[in-house]
């Protein structure tokens, strides 16, 4: 079965025109692939880029509330043709201004893609315009920006008069990909195309993973930057939430003390679950995608054998399970042996933004 699959990777790589990834120095194992944009920076072209706001209801927990949404909108430098709109959807924690994430956009550019960098509920740059925090499964703000994405590819067509039409993508980086999953199980015509990067597919299955020993400095960061985020919200927080996410003076100790209690106390409720159990169960995408055998949009799955967040096994069980469904033959998976989470830092410069701009300038000429 291991030859089976190498041999389907290197052969989609071989017809993108793109080399199976290899680590370069001195970014070498998974912790340092991983952390490679936490140390380093990237010198990338000026974009040009324009703020547009999109608004979003309440919470399922609140009757009132619910605000705008930030994203940027990064154009080419060609004023005569473009090949797609991408909205490119950050992970947990994070926002627009991550490495990671504005290095891709610049490769998507650069591949005279436009690009819509979403900030999700909670990130610092629209922490001022809408209340509350963002969840794996968080379509009602997803379908929103979705539909406002269409109108903007749809805009961008009238532009450039030698383009038809300009098809709608998505990339999500680790969670981002999660929740453009779940949007698209919703309705698959969404999107035109999409790619998940180091996305967790069994929410359960990630958090026993972030939650072993070798991982406490990666799970007390994640947790620092939501706890952060979410008693910044100037909209305010219930005292309920309060009180499990301040340190309690007696004993020094605070309820929330890993990712799992941290969506059983604010992510479960504020998103209409019952507990964590309900939530991760309902907002995994591996068992709607199993057991309802819901039909994605040509969907490209890229994960790293030995990412220190995100188990490769359900992305393996999927890729599995899709070969019998007629309506997922065209999903497509990447394994790599090396590249950590999200890293895939190779001799050439980031490999993972290589082949996402190569996946959907193979999708448009289909």
């Amino acid at each position: 079965m291991e030859v089976k699959d190498n041999f389907k990777r290197e052969d989609l790589l071989s017809d993108l025109g793109i080399r199976p990834f290899k680590e370069r120095l001195p970014w070498i194992g998974p912790d340092l692939q991983t952390l490679r944009d936490t140390f380093a920076s990237d010198a990338l072209p000026d974009v040009n880029s324009s703020e547009i706001r999109i608004n979003v209801p309440p919470l399922k927990s609140r009757k009132t509330g619910g605000g705008s949404l930030v994203a940027y909108l990064d154009r080419p430098s060609s004023v005569f043709s473009i090949n797609g709109l991408v909205l490119l959807l950050h992970g947990l924690g994070g926002s627009t201004r991550r490495r990671g994430l504005t290095r891709m956009a610049s490769a998507l550019v650069q591949s005279n893609f436009a690009v819509l960098k979403l900030n999700l509920r909670g990130s610092d740059p629209c922490r001022n315009f809408v209340d509350g925090t963002y969840a794996a499964e968080c379509n009602s703000d997803l379908i929103p920006v979705l539909k406002r994405a269409r109108e903007i590819s749809n805009q961008l067509t009238s532009e450039y008069k030698s383009v038809k039409r300009i098809p709608l993508f998505g990339a999500g980086i680790s969670l981002g990909g999660t929740i453009l999953l779940n949007a698209c199980m919703c309705d698959k015509s969404l999107l035109d195309g999409l790619v998940c990067i180091s996305s967790p597919l069994d929410l359960n299955e990630c958090s026993t993973s972030i939650e072993r020993p070798r991982n406490f400095i990666y799970q007390k960061w994640l947790l620092n930057r939501l706890i952060r985020q979410t008693l910044e919200d100037p909209f305010g927080i219930e005292e309920r939430e309060k009180k499990a996410l301040l340190i309690n003076k007696r004993d020094k100790k605070r309820k929330i003390n890993n990712i799992r209690s941290f969506d059983d106390l604010i992510t479960a409720p504020r998103w209409g679950y019952k507990d964590v159990d309900e939530y991760y169960a309902k907002a995994s995408p591996f068992f709607s995608l199993i057991k309802n055998k819901k039909s994605l949009p040509k969907t490209l799955f890229i994960q790293s054998k030995d990412d220190p967040w995100v188990p490769f096994l359900a992305a393996k069980k999927l890729m599995e399970k899709m070969k019998f469904y007629n309506n997922q033959k065209a999903n497509k998976f990447i394994f790599t042996q090396k590249g950590g989470h999200n890293g895939f830092h190779g001799v050439h410069g980031c490999w993972g933004d290589q082949v996402v701009s190569k996946w959907f300038l193979s999708l448009k000429t289909i």
